[in-house]
């Protein structure tokens, strides 16, 4: 999928990794996701019988915090298809009798960072393969947005202060506890934040002691201007469907 505005009069906005060479790689391509969360459910079965029919990828979250909620997480190539064939299916039963909750409405991109060893594992496949993983089924998914604070830094800077909280995150990935997604939201989200993150593991109490740990890391507590709502759920339905 090549984006005809990608290299327009030398912009280029593909997705870019650096191999150990010095050469550029790039890919225009990546994956969209997108939580809607919903209140008065009172059968998760129809829903998942519902989604059981549908060819697109989606989660179907259990809501930790409302007996009757629930979320939806689906994941494309192409927005598009948000606003016509998912708009379209929400609009009827059973979700249409659902209760809307917007304003834990997420949506984000999946971005590189520069040194992923293969662009279209970690844009596409790997963050499906995550949030469709049996293994990791409970999630906390919150959207944040960095302090101005944090762009006025040196590169340098920058780079010590998410490694320092990268590193957190990684140690408790390597150790089982849990893993994580992370989108970009620059101009996708009412509230004007930055990122969506998503954790995912096994069992909830890791997954809220990454948070905690976090709390102390400079990015977090001198460097992020809001943090949140959160949606705290467990994956009822799982399934990589097929990307449109």
């Amino acid at each position: 999928m090549t984006h005809p505005f990608a290299t327009t009069e030398g912009l280029d906005i593909s997705e870019q990794r650096r191999t150990a060479d010095g050469q550029i790689v790039r890919l225009d391509r990546r994956l969209f996701m997108q939580l809607y969360a919903f209140g008065a459910c009172t059968n998760t079965a129809d829903l998942i019988a519902s989604l059981q029919e549908q060819p697109f990828g989606s989660v179907l979250y259990a809501d930790a915090n409302d007996p009757f909620g629930v979320a939806l997480l689906t994941f494309t190539e192409d927005p598009n298809f948000f606003v016509t064939d998912l708009r379209a299916y929400l609009q009827l039963p059973p979700f249409a009798a659902l209760q809307p909750k917007p304003e834990y409405t997420m949506l984000g991109r999946t971005y590189a960072l520069g040194h992923e060893d293969n662009l279209e594992h970690a844009l596409i496949t790997r963050p499906r393969n995550k949030v469709c993983d049996p293994a990791m089924p409970w999630a906390i998914w919150y959207p944040l947005r960095r302090a101005g604070s944090f762009e006025q830094l040196s590169t340098q800077e920058q780079r010590t202060i998410l490694m320092e909280h990268g590193g957190i995150g990684h140690a408790y990935g390597r150790a089982g506890y849990g893993t994580d997604i992370r989108l970009a939201c620059h101009g996708l989200d009412k509230h004007d934040n930055d990122f969506v993150v998503g954790l995912l593991g096994p069992e909830l109490y890791p997954l809220s002691s990454i948070v905690q740990r976090m709390r102390k890391t400079k990015q977090t507590s001198l460097h992020l201007e809001q943090l949140g709502p959160f949606f705290i759920g467990k994956a009822i339905w799982q399934n990589q469907g097929t990307l449109t």
